[in-house]
């Protein structure tokens, strides 16, 4: 079983306009929500690809009572979410028809108070004997503590369980230090994280600062992996557009499920590549086209690179 770990969860509303222009009235042709949060994205991808999920994180309020309804009934997945007192956020997509372009809106989540956070750590902790494999990602809500994830993938390590990381800013930052597996940054978060905007020079020092492998992602040119076990790229075979909500956590699906299945690197990135791919051209925001990804899987290619001089 693969848990996946979503302290700030959320329900995503999607709305389609025929043009957003700013201090105007829209009429809104349709409404999409569903539930949301990294983690959520990730175990539902995962879910689709045939894997065993168990979902945790923090939920609240009505929002979270939705939320929790909705994800009822998903196959191959089950909750195992956490109750807080604070109500759960929700996250605003807009999207323009006439560009093809996406606004996003999230709120901050709930303020979460120092025993609801124990509380949930405990419960995590009991999670971790019966995984394969954790993904902890996105946002902290307010209340939860900076250094959070790093107590979350010290847990991991503990227990023997895989972890991916998949978080930006401060909680990247002390986290990374826990030596997590894994992490999936992109390259706004690298240059946050180490100061540098050169890729191959962030992914370094990321690893000095102790990830034990890098997994970039670059957008339109793919992902470019640093590892143990080598340096390789993949990228697609040719710019998609769409809605990118959502690519980056099909991209850690592809990664984990990748992973707990003992597939060679370039082929966990192929599978990264095409899902986060897939993910751009499907039609509801943080889910992947099959069909899409079934022939972007065939096309994408990955290959070994040089690594860098120090």
């Amino acid at each position: 079983m693969i848990l996946t770990v979503t302290p700030n969860t959320a329900l995503d509303i999607t709305y389609h306009v025929p043009s957003l222009r700013p201090h105007a009235s829209h009429r809104v042709r349709e409404v999409v929500e569903r539930p949301g949060g990294k983690g959520l994205n990730v175990a539902r991808v995962l879910a689709a690809l045939g894997h065993r999920v168990t979902v945790t994180g923090l939920v609240g309020g009505s929002t979270g009572r939705s939320l929790r309804e909705q994800l009822a009934g998903t196959e191959n997945l089950t909750d195992a979410l956490f109750p807080v007192s604070g109500a759960t956020r929700r996250t605003i997509a807009v999207v323009d028809a006439a560009t093809g372009d996406t606004t996003q809106l999230n709120e901050p989540g709930p303020l979460v108070a120092p025993a609801e956070w124990s509380d949930f750590v405990a419960s995590y902790e009991r999670l971790l004997p019966s995984c394969s494999a954790v993904a902890l990602c996105g946002s902290l809500p307010p209340g939860v503590p900076v250094g959070a994830y790093a107590q979350l993938v010290r847990a991991a390590r503990g227990a023997g369980v895989p972890v991916l990381l998949d978080t930006s800013g401060e909680p990247l930052r002390r986290a990374i230090a826990a030596r997590p597996d894994l992490i999936k940054p992109n390259a706004e978060e690298l240059a946050e994280l180490t100061g540098s905007h050169e890729p191959a020079e962030a992914i370094r020092d990321a690893r000095r600062r102790g990830a034990h492998a890098v997994i970039a992602s670059l957008g339109a040119d793919g992902m470019h992996a640093v590892t143990p076990e080598g340096h390789w790229r993949a990228a697609p075979p040719e710019r998609v557009r769409g809605n990118p909500t959502g690519a980056g956590d099909s991209a850690v699906a592809g990664l984990l499920s990748g992973l707990v299945e003992g597939l060679d690197w370039p082929e966990r990135l192929v599978r990264a590549v095409a899902l986060s791919a897939a993910t751009v051209l499907a039609p509801v925001a943080g889910e992947f086209d099959p069909e899409a990804y079934e022939e972007l899987r065939a096309k994408v290619v990955a290959g070994p690179v040089a690594p860098d001089p120090e």
